[in-house]
């Protein structure tokens, strides 16, 4: 049997290829594409119509035709692996509707190369507002729960080691902050991805006098990839989706890590209810952090898919491979799938994470974490330098530990005995004023800095990330408008010529 797709080929495709490469692509892949395939078959034989590379005949089959399959869907369409990939198959079926002579002409002035690099950057289009919409929700909840826990005072921690006071609302605060900018990581990549290669036929161009630009607008792509062998060779866009959706995940991981710290039972400063958690077989007492443990897993998942994305195409030739495009992209694809699950996972532990308010402030009031403000308030009173009172500082903190004291136990007997030790002097600092800057709530309220933890600093913050995020959620608006508007033109077109 000859090839059903060739006359240069005298062979069918072997049984192990089809099995093993086009049999699994077909099945994974066709259904995915086909409304991509469909709008962009429609974008050409439009062109070809209006540059009168086709007859007026050819053009209302053509039309009807390709009309015809999008209201059919792609369960009509019989997948045949000897056909090799998703276009044979379609251009096959629309064949079979509406004969050779028409349907035929659909693939004048282009190659699949220009195609599925076309069908690549409108699949991606939608994973960058699928994804950008889903960073906003969790962005949002964050900020809600930064306003609403400004007050809740907690131990900041450095080498998870209490550190200084903050609250709550100050950490998500921070969390808001972070999304924002992987939020901005892809609105910088629609500008790279929005861009129409279509016209680069299979790496130079074509002699037909087609209307690049035409296509380009029927498909609302803002404007065109200008070198050929550029269009067909690059999926460098899908490289870059897919490493800021790999830095999405590793800071959803990263408050994953901090939040399965915190619901320990040796911590107990967050709990999450119960519909979020799983349990044990054997142990009827646990409940499971399920949810952040499958969060820092897929962090990891996608991570591997970007390094097996970029090895992928880092061996091959700047042209159209398999290798680079079809294997390149597999990756971005599992992983926006992946992003868009983790974030909705990441959004509901935003938003039902509770602290376990009256322990934080338990926790930060015996620890030291005040002990910055204590050095400070020598400084600014009893003029040291910081280095010096940094070491009186230490000589209470190693003081109190010796007598099992928590930092809220010490005392200005203290504070001198350990300035009489470092410096041979007492400091004399008020009662009153020692034990105001080991108190966990002041510290965060005194530090009104821009950024800073104190609560109207938290709700200034919060109060400004909502206005940007509302500008970006209309910005968002705005190109599902404009991709909806241009193709909603497209069939009213359509529509038109095949009447």
């Amino acid at each position: 049997m000859e090839s059903k797709v060739s006359r240069r080929l005298t062979e069918k495709v072997a049984e192990e290829v089809c099995e093993h490469i086009y049999a699994p692509r077909l099945a994974r892949d066709f259904r995915t594409v086909f409304g991509y395939m469909s709008d962009l078959n429609q974008a050409h034989v439009l062109m070809l119509a209006r540059c009168g590379l086709i007859s007026p005949q050819a053009a209302k089959a053509l039309a009807a035709g390709l009309l015809r399959m999008e209201a059919d869907g792609p369960e009509v369409v019989e997948l045949d692996p000897q056909r090799e990939d998703s276009y044979f198959n379609f251009e096959a079926h629309l064949i079979k509707l509406i004969g050779t002579e028409a349907g035929g002409r659909m693939h004048i002035a282009r190659s699949r190369n220009d195609l599925t690099s076309g069908i690549d950057r409108l699949r991606a289009r939608d994973l960058l507002l699928d994804a950008s919409q889903a960073l906003l929700s969790v962005e949002e909840h964050a900020l809600d729960g930064a306003f609403r826990f400004r007050e809740v005072v907690m131990p900041g921690y450095t080498h998870l080691q209490p550190a200084q006071p903050i609250s709550y609302g100050f950490y998500l605060a921070g969390v808001a902050q972070s999304l924002e900018r992987d939020h901005g990581r892809l609105t910088d990549a629609w500008a790279r991805t929005n861009i129409s290669p279509l016209g680069a036929g299979a790496l130079a161009g074509t002699t037909f006098a087609i209307d690049r630009e035409a296509v380009a607008r029927s498909l609302g792509f803002q404007g065109l990839v200008e070198n050929a062998l550029d269009a067909v060779a690059t999926r460098d866009f899908g490289l870059e989706i897919l490493s800021a959706l790999t830095q999405i995940a590793l800071g959803w991981s990263r408050v994953a890590q901090d939040y399965h710290v915190m619901v320990s039972h040796e911590f107990q400063t967050i709990e999450f209810p119960d519909r979020v958690t799983g349990t044990s077989s054997i142990m009827p007492q646990k409940k499971n952090p399920v949810v952040l443990e499958h969060l820092k897993g897929k962090a990891g998942h996608l991570l591997g898919l970007y390094v097996a994305s970029a090895t992928a195409v880092k061996g091959t030739h700047f042209t159209n491979t398999i290798d680079g495009n079809r294997e390149g992209m597999r990756g971005v694809w599992e992983a926006g799938e992946e992003t868009l699950r983790c974030l909705s996972l990441f959004d509901l532990i935003i938003a039902t994470a509770r602290p376990n308010a009256a322990l934080m402030k338990r926790r930060v009031t015996e620890d030291f974490a005040s002990a910055t403000d204590l050095a400070d308030l020598m400084v600014r009173e009893a003029d040291l330098s910081f280095r010096e009172a940094h070491h009186v500082v230490g000589g209470v903190v190693r003081a109190a530990m010796d007598a099992g004291l928590a930092a809220d136990g010490i005392t200005t007997g203290m504070v001198d005995a350990a300035a009489q030790d470092q410096l041979g002097r007492s400091l004399g600092l008020p009662a009153d004023r020692v034990r105001e800057s080991l108190d966990p709530a002041a510290s965060v309220a005194a530090r009104l800095v821009p950024g800073g933890p104190a609560p109207d600093a938290v709700a200034q913050a919060v109060e400004a990330a909502q206005v940007r995020l509302e500008n970006r959620r209309g910005v968002l608006a705005r190109k599902r408008g404009d991709l909806q508007g241009a193709r909603e033109e497209l069939k009213r077109a359509m529509r038109e010529l095949a009447a």
